[in-house]
């Protein structure tokens, strides 16, 4: 085949869906009023729920069923629908496209369209089509932490001894998680015998790390005593500061602490003008300090 001919090729319909369907969307909650919330459920938060409310045009198209999304499903499913007719999407998941919230709107949609009980069978690639920004009612997620997975189950479910089995491994990975009321999606965690203060900042990353370099030139950007400033990773187009905290202080304890960060962040951002020397450097070694947490 001549070369001309592989171009017409590429350039035909189905060649353009493809494309567009493998595009990837660094902001895949942009739009939405809990941006940053999305962000830690799907990225810190081990387990999770919140009730959704899907747009007057697919309860009238498949009824008024409940909707609720969860951090992670059995076998890190996309979704499930139970057999009281409950639905459950799950936000963290094998398989993706390069958009999540497409992603996570096919699974609705397939779920939607399943019968009470059966397995919901969702593609791994959708193509084009609806988002979470186009079935949703957007409002703030009113977000439940929960110690275990038992959630998941209708009340006939949980009596089963293998699905009671099954749950007390996955319950095993959840690691201590509060949600901190100082600031909107920030999340003190306790891991491998260390504690953390992670808050995705709701921020264009620009405006967030010129502020962080700031608070860092300044020597603002701890918590207080016995507290470091591990870093940042970038986490669907936001930044997100993580810190290292003393494991043996219980959460509510932070509180306070993360309410004047809060304060000193929410300053610096109103500051105008470029960055001064000591800032640039500041930003230069918060750049360099970027974490893998995903």
């Amino acid at each position: 085949m001549s070369k001309r001919r592989k171009n017409q090729r590429a350039a035909t319909p189905s060649g353009r869906r493809e494309r567009i369907r493998d595009v990837f969307v660094p902001r895949p909650f942009e739009g939405l009023v809990d941006e940053p919330e999305w962000i830690a459920l799907r990225e810190l938060v081990p387990a999770a729920s919140a009730p959704l409310r899907l747009t007057p045009a697919l309860v009238d198209e498949y009824g008024d069923r409940p909707v609720t999304l969860a951090t992670v499903l059995p076998m890190a499913a996309p979704a499930m629908s139970r057999d009281d007719g409950h639905i459950f999407i799950g936000l963290q998941r094998h398989l993706q496209s390069g958009d999540v919230s497409r992603d996570l709107a096919e699974s609705l949609l397939c779920a939607l369209r399943t019968d009470p009980g059966a397995q919901v069978a969702v593609p791994p690639l959708p193509g084009p089509g609806p988002r979470l920004q186009d079935i949703l009612v957007d409002g703030p997620l009113e977000v439940s932490l929960h110690e275990g997975f038992e959630f998941w189950l209708s009340p006939e479910a949980a009596e089963d001894p293998t699905v009671r089995a099954s749950l007390e491994r996955a319950n095993a990975a959840i690691y201590p998680t509060v949600r901190l009321t100082a600031a909107r999606a920030a999340y003190w965690c306790q891991v491998t015998g260390k504690a953390h203060v992670r808050w995705v900042l709701p921020e264009a990353e620009e405006a967030a790390l010129d502020a962080l370099a700031r608070l860092g030139a300044a020597g603002s950007l701890t918590l207080g005593e016995e507290t470091r400033f591990a870093g940042m990773f970038r986490a669907h187009g936001r930044l997100v500061p993580v810190w290292d905290l003393p494991e043996e202080t219980p959460a509510d304890d932070w509180e306070q602490q993360v309410a004047d960060f809060a304060k000193r962040y929410a300053d610096a951002l109103a500051e105008t003008g470029p960055l001064d020397a000591a800032a640039r450097r500041s930003r230069q070694g918060l750049l360099g300090r970027q974490l893998t947490l995903r």
